[in-house]
């Protein structure tokens, strides 16, 4: 069931995404007095079709990784005297920048429709205070210490841990001083330092840079409390009940939840005893833990308990309320910021400075649209977002067979005055096409590593 919800959760997405991208194309189109033969979503065979008014042919095709506007064309085939003044190659240069820059626009804008309907609720997030601090670390050679809530990054005012996260990003795979300041949360006196990189993080499959830099967030006691036993567990059979706070497996000492998970997880099929406190009484329970099969085809040891979950004080929270305008203005930087993001890591991926194993292709893609659906749509709206920024980038990119490739004839056309040749554009679109497909089989072959 898992696996049909987040096929339907990645479908819905690329549908959106493409209808908006294409309808770009299509309004623009019209609006220039250009004929629009076809709109379709999908490719391949047409599963529904109907047609306007003005003979343009709407589809909904059965190959949904995709979609399409086509125009009258003379390059296309021949064209009735009547309508030449309708042909896509008759209009100006400029009217035709603007017929196929609107895509990737039509992408921003829905990116910044998306984030102002997230923010317009207002938000919260944690405070970037320092948990612990690893020795021998980037964080230890600049001084960092536990209790302190980081300011800033490199001069980049940092306000919550995901503020922290992203500005780290930034600096992958380079070499050179990161500075930080910081504060205590009973002073005002900051704290300035700094740290040496050397191609931090480089080539690393999926960094952390949170982790990299040796640090980890400060979070409530989490402690081993049940709230919840599910029906049917080793935990239920065993005997324990919400309320029981577990104190000990197998004679080891528990300092918090996550080390009962990790000591069960790592023994699928094991006996072992619990030890747990019940109305100031100390009690004990034998049980099995129970070998249940992850995602990635790993066994680990469940025994079927929820926990109470921790709550945070007020002090450790941000949270920032916006108004319609406010909003609307925090959607439009956050997306021209996380678009200069993304045009930062292709440029360290071209360089080396990451590694092409962060590639990611479709069932990655569709895996993380059935995970930030199921958190809560709010997960899923900003996925949707960040996703139609990176189709937008991307279709931008100077790179035949894209948008951006047809923009940068048209640049050329700007310059010199005529058309790039017909033969200089055709070998251009076979280049671009073998780069594309490349990058697509690069990008599906770590998907396929990754299962």
């Amino acid at each position: 069931m898992d696996s049909v919800l987040t096929i339907v959760w990645f479908l819905v997405a690329l549908g959106v995404l493409v209808t908006f991208h294409e309808f770009g194309h299509f309004y623009v189109a019209r609006r220039c007095g250009v004929k629009v033969l076809r709109f379709s979503v999908g490719f391949g065979k047409p599963l529904y079709t109907w047609r306007d008014k003005t003979g343009t042919e709407f589809t909904l095709a059965g190959i949904p990784l995709g979609g399409y506007v086509k125009m009258l064309d003379e390059r296309e085939g021949d064209v009735p005297d009547e309508l030449l003044d309708q042909t896509f190659n008759r209009k100006s240069v400029w009217q035709r920048i603007a017929i196929v820059a609107a895509g990737p626009v039509a992408n921003f804008i829905l990116a910044i429709l998306l984030f102002w309907v997230m923010l317009m609720p207002g938000t919260t997030d944690v405070a970037p205070v320092i948990g612990k601090v690893e020795p021998n670390s980037v964080a230890a050679e600049a001084g960092l210490v536990a209790g302190q809530e980081l300011l800033a990054v490199d001069g980049e005012a940092i306000n919550t841990w995901q503020d922290l996260n992203r500005q780290l990003m930034r600096r992958l795979g380079e070499s050179g001083t990161m500075t930080f300041t910081a504060k205590y949360a009973d002073s005002t006196l900051e704290y300035k330092s700094e740290a040496h990189l050397d191609e931090w993080l480089k080539g690393e499959d999926e960094p952390d840079p949170v982790k990299g830099l040796g640090i980890s967030l400060w979070q409530p006691t989490f402690e081993a409390l049940v709230d919840k036993v599910m029906e049917g567990s080793p935990a239920e059979d065993a005997g324990l009940q919400p309320g029981d706070l577990l104190i000990a497996v197998d004679g080891q000492p528990l300092e918090d939840w996550m080390a009962l998970v990790k000591y069960i997880q790592a023994r699928p099929g094991a006996e072992m005893q619990v030890e747990f406190e019940r109305g100031g009484q100390l009690q004990t329970a034998n049980l099995t833990a129970r070998a249940v099969e992850t995602e990635d085809g790993r066994q680990v040891g469940q025994i079927g308990v929820m926990p109470v979950r921790p709550v945070w004080p007020e002090s450790m929270l941000r949270k920032q309320e916006y108004t319609l305008v406010g909003g609307f203005v925090k959607s439009v930087h956050k997306t021209w910021e996380t678009s200069g993001f993304i045009l930062l890591s292709l440029k360290k991926l071209i360089f080396g400075e990451i590694s092409t194993k962060n590639l990611s292709g479709p069932i990655t893609i569709a895996k993380v649209a059935g995970a930030s659906a199921k958190a809560g749509m709010s997960y899923y709206v900003g996925f949707l977002a960040l996703l139609s920024i990176s189709l937008g980038v991307f279709n931008l990119l100077p790179i035949p067979v894209l948008d951006g490739g047809h923009l940068f004839y048209y640049l050329i056309e700007v310059v010199k005055g005529s058309p790039v040749s017909e033969k200089v554009q055709m070998a251009g679109y076979q280049v671009g096409l073998v780069l594309v497909m490349g990058l697509m089989v690069l990008a599906l072959y770590n998907d396929v590593m990754r299962l």
